[in-house]
Order: C-alpha cells, then structure tokens, then sequence
C-alpha cells in the first residue's frame, strides 16, 4: 500500500513545563527510528499544512475556538489543566497537527497514497467539543474524519483508537453521529476516568485492567472490533495511534510489544482491502518513552506500507 508521512517543525515548537512526557522529542524518536530502519526512504513525505478554521468548526464550537486565542500567552506558559499547558507556539502547532489529518484525507482520496501516518503533536483524542485537556487542543482524528465525511459525502467511517487512555474528546464529539463507528481499548480506571459503557451503539468500548498484555488486546480486536466492523462496512479507516500502551512506557500498565502494533495495523490494512475502503488516516496520539515509541510507531508504519 502506497503510504506517506506527515509532519512539520512547527509541531516541535509547542512546550510545556520542564520534563513533561509530551514533548517535542516525541517527533524526533519517530523520524529517527524510521530513518534508522531504513523504512523513511521507501515513504513519501510532505509538510502539514496549517487548518482552515472552517475545517475545526465542524467537530469544535466557535467560543471553544475563540478561547484558546485568548488563553495562548504572548510569553511564558498559561495552564489549561493540571498536565496542560499553553506556550506562545502553542496553537502554531495544533494548526499543523489538525490540518495534516485533512491534508491526509485529500492525499488518500486524490493520490496514489492509500495509507498516511501524521508523525504530529500536540496529540488530540481527549479533546472535546468544548473543551481542551489531557495534552490535547484540537481533536486532530476528528476533524480529520469529519472532513472525510463532508468532502467525500460518506455514509460509514471508523475510528480505531489503541492508547492507553480512552479517546473520551472522540467520543464525545461524534457520541450522537451515526456515520462513525468508534473502536476505543483502555485502561480502565485511569484517565480520563471515563464511563467505560458506551452511550452511542456504535462506540465499541473495550476497557481493560491494569496487567492485561498482548493476550487481552488481540482477543478484543479478534473477537469484538473486527467482527462489528466487517458487518458495519466503514468506507474508510482512521486511526488514533497511541503507543503508551507499550510494555517500556510507564505512561500506563497494559504492557504491549512492538509487534502487537504490526499485528493489529495489519489486520486493519487487510480490512480496508476486504471492504475496499478508500484508504487510512493515521494519527499520533500518545507514546512517552522514546525508544518504544519509535519502535512502536516503525512497526505501525511498516505494516501500513505492507513492507
């Protein structure tokens, strides 16, 4: 499957406090990984391209949108929550991020690329319609998706979310859409804290202890996300590429490998095969520890590109 990368410096610009885990060495681990790899020279490559804000409209409310412009400081940092902060380059940065998921949607619809991952920070799955946290300002899966919906006037779509916390700004942004399938595994409790029964029946919500492993993680993909999404039939695939669930990230306690990132991507590029979809959006989202975020994020990107 042709596939291509997304990012973009700005995406490095956006700080936090001293020695918060999302920072932008996040970027760094990833590109290179892929270029130790090899894999970065068999992949097309192209710079995010800022959001139009017409685009964060459709998943955001304009008072929530005008109150970042108002929070991002000239100088220093501003908190939004107890773990969130805002620095001038703050929202420079969300820009890129969400608008590489749309630049993605068109580059899948438009070109021969039928798989794109965003190597983007700030991550976006928590969020919400109104409301920013847990890392995240703009939901970048989502305005991606609700993109895809409008441009290409979909009937069926999914959001497949593997990290660590449950996409909780996902939901709630999409909970009374019925165009949007949302497959999300989580610790559960942990934050977000969020209820792990799903109020939308097609938001499948796959809570999982503390301790659970591959075992856990493949049998929920097995025997609940692939079955609901063959009978769903979504015309295209994205994902919220978290990597916090690694074993090597202290982030959270599920305790994948590497290769459960290639297993699970794997099956979801046979999917999109099987169902003809038009193509994968993927997106970063979590992933603290460099070393396993950059193995992890090469062993989703490779199987996306089926090499």
């Amino acid at each position: 499957m042709s596939t291509a990368i997304i990012s973009h410096f700005d995406c490095r610009r956006h700080k936090m406090i001293e020695g918060h885990p999302e920072d932008p060495s996040r970027i760094d681990a990833i590109s290179d990984r892929l270029i130790a790899s090899g894999l970065e020279y068999s992949l097309d490559h192209f710079d995010a391209q800022p959001v139009a804000k017409e685009h964060l409209l459709r998943v955001h409310d304009s008072l929530y949108l005008a109150e970042l412009e108002e929070l991002q400081p000239s100088e220093g940092l501003v908190n939004v929550d107890a773990d969130t902060q805002m620095c001038p380059q703050t929202l420079r940065a969300a820009r890129r991020s969400a608008g590489a998921g749309v630049q993605a949607v068109d580059l899948v619809v438009e070109t021969e690329h039928k798989a794109v991952f965003c190597n983007v920070r700030p991550p976006g799955h928590h969020a919400e319609r109104h409301e920013a946290g847990g890392f995240c300002f703009y939901n970048n899966i989502a305005v991606a998706a609700a993109y895809a919906l409008e441009k290409l006037n979909l009937e069926r779509i999914a959001i497949i979310d593997f990290d660590v916390h449950h996409g909780n700004g996902t939901e709630d942004i999409f909970k009374d859409n019925d165009k949007v399938m949302f497959c999300s595994l989580f610790q559960h409790p942990f934050f977000p804290y969020s209820n792990p029964d799903a109020v939308n029946p097609l938001h499948i919500k796959s809570p999982v202890s503390a301790g659970a492993g591959s075992k856990e993680f493949r049998d929920i993909v097995t025997e609940s996300w692939l079955p609901a999404l063959k009978e769903y039939k979504p015309q295209m695939l994205f994902i919220s590429a978290g990597f916090d669930a690694h074993r090597d990230d202290d982030m959270g306690e599920i305790n994948l490998e590497d290769s459960d990132y290639s297993w699970v991507t794997n099956h979801l590029v046979d999917l999109s095969h099987e169902l003809d979809c038009v193509g994968i959006v993927s997106m970063l989202e979590g992933g603290y520890v460099p070393g396993a975020l950059g193995r992890s994020a090469v062993a989703h990107v490779r199987a996306l590109a089926g090499i």
